[in-house]
């Protein structure tokens, strides 16, 4: 019984055994479980970390770093004054400048209209308190009063504190000397863009290089000054030079206004180059405009017309086409030509300016056909020239291209086609006395200071260069010349403009103790398509001063001057002769030498001496004297005499061509 009873009891021990085993190992897979579950969790996580940290660092690194850059850093882009603009002694002609806008808002007035009209209009010079407040009614909000004020009338305004009234601050382009020289150095507009001049064609050299900046700045938005980059504000001092020298171009300004307000001219212009190489020391337009409130005036005074318009020069060629036939030895500084004072050619009748009054002017030599300005002189010195060479010559000079001025708008002078030249004789014979072709007036100045500078074509220009803080040139142009007259040749036609000075239509010009040469010129005035209209001129004077030793060429054109005596030598030569003594006084010119001034004296009594035994010899040949020959020794004789005045060309007999 004791047996059984133990195995009785041992089954329940050996279950409950079984059951605890159970238990403990159910016990022990659910820590394996949530282990398993944890080390899932954290291996994922670790994962997704990593995937989004390779995000992050790599695939969208760029991306971030920008955003970074943009709360960080700031991109700062000042705005750059354009260079400077200064004469050839160094006065300001164009700068950048502070200016602020004037706004009003009605809208938002604190004070009664009224009010802020009378506390304004005792600023403003050029309001009223009853017109600001009219103005005030024209809408509610932003109204400008004024588009550049200085910085002490806006700070006047600030003081004030009046509600609804801003000013919006800015740099404008500033002219100091106004309309004094407008025409070369133009405009640039509200936004800094040059429209018309050398701010039109020299935009890029005077535009600084543009700058962007990045600044680094703090939480709360404000620039770090450690971080502010060296050199941000600092601005290379660079400035373009012109060869303009102001006190010329005023002085030439005041007699042009003079001059086209007494004769009532439409306009006039000046020019003064220096005929070394080309330097233009004076370039003065009138009507003109004020750069600084360019808006009001008419657009077409935005052009320089010495460049862009095209007229007839008339007589001012003269000296040209004796230079052309000396070169081609169709003429020597001797010949003697006979002027009936008209001319027919190709069915069209010619005459001199005189001759209804007058008649004819007899035999001439040269020098006299430039006095008296004889038409029918320069066409019979022209027809000895074969057409084709004279056409080539003048196409050598230049007519029919761009003088090459560094302005804009640079016309090409009009010439006939060579078929056309030299098919019809009345062309050659028109372009004789300088009809039937068109030049700017900047051509004309060109072609007289080849005969100034012995025989070199060099291009007109306003700009010296680029120059740095010390004066020192950083930049200078190359401007292009080339030979087209001898150099005797020259001197010969300077010598013969300065007797038209002595003894022909130049005499107002005249200066005590100093020698210029000259022409004048009165030429009609041609339509744009074709003919003349009547009553219509333009006079000109061409002056060389001094003529010992070249220096300078002065032109004036007066367009269109109303009155009975309107000539060359009334309306221009005057006021070539006012820049003449400008330039004297300027450059510090000496006088001639008084020996030489008699030596020249001299010899023009010499030349009117030889003219005076070539025409007896003349007429003793139409008579059939025999005493011809003994005269026309004594005529050679007496121009040989003339050497140094004529230096070169010296025939040792007269040519007489005469015709009834």
């Amino acid at each position: 019984m004791t047996h059984s009873s133990s195995q009785i009891h041992a089954e329940p021990l050996n279950s409950s055994s079984r059951k605890a085993r159970r238990g403990q190992s159910a016990d022990t897979s659910v820590p394996r479980v949530r282990l398993f579950l944890v080390w899932g969790v954290l291996v994922a996580g670790a994962i997704g970390l990593a995937w989004r940290s390779y995000q992050l660092q790599i695939l969208q690194a760029a991306e971030l770093q920008e955003k970074a850059r943009q709360q960080q850093v700031m991109s700062l882009r000042p705005y750059i004054p354009r260079r400077g603009i200064i004469d050839r002694e160094g006065n300001v002609l164009a700068t950048d400048r502070l200016v602020y806008s004037l706004y009003v808002h009605p809208k938002i007035f604190a004070l009664p209209p009224q009010e802020v009209a009378a506390k304004l209009a005792g600023v403003l010079d050029n309001w009223t308190a009853a017109a600001l407040v009219e103005k005030f009614q024209e809408q509610e909000t932003g109204i400008r009063l004024e588009r550049a004020l200085e910085e002490d009338t806006a700070t006047k305004i600030r003081r004030l504190s009046l509600d609804g009234v801003d000013l919006d601050r800015r740099y404008v382009r500033f002219y100091p000397q106004q309309e004094s020289v407008a025409e070369v150095v133009g405009y640039a507009d509200l936004d800094h863009q040059g429209q018309a001049g050398l701010e039109l064609t020299q935009g890029k050299r005077l535009e600084r290089p543009a700058a962007e900046y990045l600044i680094r700045r703090a939480g709360n938005g404000e620039i770090v000054p450690a971080y502010v980059p060296e050199g941000m504000l600092k601005l290379d001092n660079q400035r373009l030079q012109l060869t303009l020298d102001l006190r010329i171009q005023q002085t030439a300004r005041q007699a042009l206004k003079a001059a086209l307000q007494q004769h009532n001219a439409k306009r006039g212009a000046v020019i003064v180059m220096d005929v070394r190489d080309g330097s233009l020391v004076s370039l003065v337009c009138e009507p003109t405009f004020n750069p600084n409130r360019y808006w009001e005036s008419d657009v077409e005074l935005f052009k320089n017309w010495t460049a862009t318009d095209l007229y007839e020069p008339g007589s001012t060629f003269k000296p040209i086409n004796v230079a052309i036939a000396l070169d081609a030895k169709a003429i020597a500084p001797n010949t003697v030509i006979y002027d009936p004072g008209r001319i027919r050619i190709d069915g069209w009748n010619i005459f001199n300016h005189d001759f209804h009054a007058r008649g004819g002017n007899g035999p001439m030599n040269i020098a006299e056909i430039l006095q008296k300005s004889s038409n029918v002189g320069m066409i019979q010195i022209m027809q000895r020239l074969d057409k084709t060479q004279y056409y080539k010559t003048l196409r050598n000079l230049g007519l029919g291209e761009k003088v090459g001025v560094d302005l804009p708008s640079d016309a090409p002078s009009t010439l006939k086609s060579e078929e056309v030249f030299t098919e019809r004789s009345i062309e050659a014979a028109t372009t004789a006395f300088g009809q039937g072709f068109s030049l700017t007036p900047l051509k004309l100045v060109q072609l007289h200071s080849a005969i100034a500078n012995g025989g070199k074509l060099v291009t007109p220009h306003v700009i010296a260069g680029v120059v740095d803080n010390d004066g020192k040139f950083v930049w200078q142009p190359n401007y292009p010349s080339k030979k087209v007259f001898s150099p005797e040749n020259s001197h010969i036609v300077l010598e013969m403009m300065e007797s038209v000075v002595e003894e022909g239509s130049g005499k107002t010009t005249i200066i005590p103790g100093y020698r210029s040469a000259g022409k004048t010129g009165t030429a009609q005035k041609a339509r744009p398509r074709g003919g003349y209209i009547a009553g219509a001129k333009i006079t000109s004077y061409v002056a060389i001063l001094p003529v010992e030793a070249p220096r300078y060429t002065i032109l004036a054109v007066v367009d269109e001057p109303q009155g009975g005596n309107t000539f060359g030598s009334t309306v221009a030569a005057p006021i070539v002769k006012s820049v003449m003594e400008a330039l004297i006084a300027v450059e510090g010119i000496p006088p001639a030498d008084p020996a030489a001034l008699r030596e020249a004296a001299q010899r023009r009594r010499n030349s009117r001496n030889c003219r005076q035994k070539s025409e007896l010899c003349s007429n003793m040949a139409r008579d059939g004297e025999e005493d011809c020959d003994r005269n026309q020794q004594e005529s050679n004789q007496a121009y040989l005499n003339t050497s140094d005045f004529f230096p070169s060309l010296i025939s040792n007999s007269s040519q007489i061509s005469s015709e009834s």
